[in-house]
């Protein structure tokens, strides 16, 4: 039997464990900041009617209960707590067991080749396995979508170590699995990091900084032909960066071809009709004059600080030039107010 450690309470931290726990044989352990308001059985609903009811092996906040037995360790977490969980659960590592992210385009790879030995298989998911929502904190879930393959990076193991994991996480999550030639292609993405903030810039940078609007914008429904237009400008030199990587050419489409459009126009038309989309709003408050940008929320915390920097950094590492992507990101980043451990260098003139 694998013992699998899920670390994180949120709505993807309950439906993995429970999924896992009910559909394969796997010991599934839980890390949370609240054990407390955990039950040993969680229930949830998926998209065909059914109901699924995983029963977890052990409940805990400390690492030294559920970390040195684990054989797969996957962190269910934004990227803003990444680098302290890996550093927190870091000495109680069993040096074969497998740790890795549900998301990757947060930093995780990079995170994990600072901070883990050198020798720590590391893995990860590309996208998100399950779209997901908590119902009962603790106790029930929903697992709204499934994905129709996954996709996952492997790096501190053979080839046929690659190949065995690969085939354990398809039988796991009950899906096709494939896996990409490096952790680049799980980490690099033009979804999130480029989608987000070029919106975001577009309504709060440049000639709207300091707007107040009238009312709450829509992220998706109202999304402009500028923003659209800013998107591929810096999508396109996403894959100037992407030409000197040792990534494939065809691990992932350019943002006009992913959604089947050929300008900003036709771009920023689909982006409006996805039904997916719709009643998604912007990072805004409400204040007694109209409704401004609210920097403490996660499309700024999490994609400015922890998506667009990678990609930020590795550009003026390989020496690319990114003029919207350096426009954005400094702005964005200036905004979050971070002030982290990572090195926000090179800086642009």
């Amino acid at each position: 039997m694998k013992t699998f450690c899920v670390c994180g309470g949120g709505s993807m931290g309950h439906v993995i464990s429970a999924w896992l726990s009910a559909k394969s044989n796997l010991e599934v352990n839980v890390l949370t900041s609240k054990p407390h308001l955990w039950h040993e059985v969680i229930t949830i609903s998926t998209p065909n009617g059914k109901t699924v009811k995983g029963k977890l092996s052990k409940i805990s906040s400390d690492p030294a209960d559920v970390i040195p037995q684990s054989d797969v360790v996957l962190l269910c977490l934004p990227g803003f707590i990444i680098r302290e969980k890996l550093c927190e659960i870091k000495p109680y590592l069993n040096e074969k067991a497998y740790v890795g992210s549900v998301f990757s385009s947060s930093g995780f790879f990079f995170e994990a080749l600072k901070i883990l030995e050198h020798h720590q298989p590391i893995w990860g998911f590309q996208r998100v396995p399950f779209i997901s929502r908590v119902d009962v904190y603790g106790k029930s879930a929903r697992l709204l979508g499934f994905k129709e393959y996954y996709n996952i990076a492997i790096e501190h193991v053979t080839d046929k170590q690659k190949n065995n994991f690969t085939q354990f996480i398809s039988d796991c999550f009950d899906r096709p699995t494939r896996l990409l030639n490096n952790y680049y292609e799980a980490s690099l993405t033009n979804s999130n990091p480029l989608l987000h903030t070029s919106r975001l810039y577009s309504l709060f940078g440049g000639d709207n900084e300091g707007k107040v609007y009238p009312r709450m914008i829509l992220f998706y429904e109202e999304f402009s032909e500028y923003a659209a237009d800013l998107l591929i400008k810096m999508d396109t030199e996403f894959f100037n960066l992407l030409s000197v990587l040792p990534v494939s050419d065809s691990y992932l489409p350019p943002i006009l071809d992913y959604y089947e459009s050929h300008n900003a126009e036709t771009l920023a038309a689909k982006l409006r009709s996805i039904e997916s989309f719709k009643g998604i709003i912007s990072p805004m408050k409400e204040t007694k004059d109209g409704w401004v940008a609210d920097y403490s929320n996660r499309y700024f915390t999490e994609d400015f600080p922890f998506g667009l920097h990678y990609i930020w950094e590795l550009a003026h590492e390989k020496g690319i030039q990114v003029p919207n992507i350096d426009m954005v990101y400094e702005w964005g980043i200036q905004r979050c107010n971070v002030k982290s451990n990572q090195e926000l260098t090179p800086t642009t003139e």
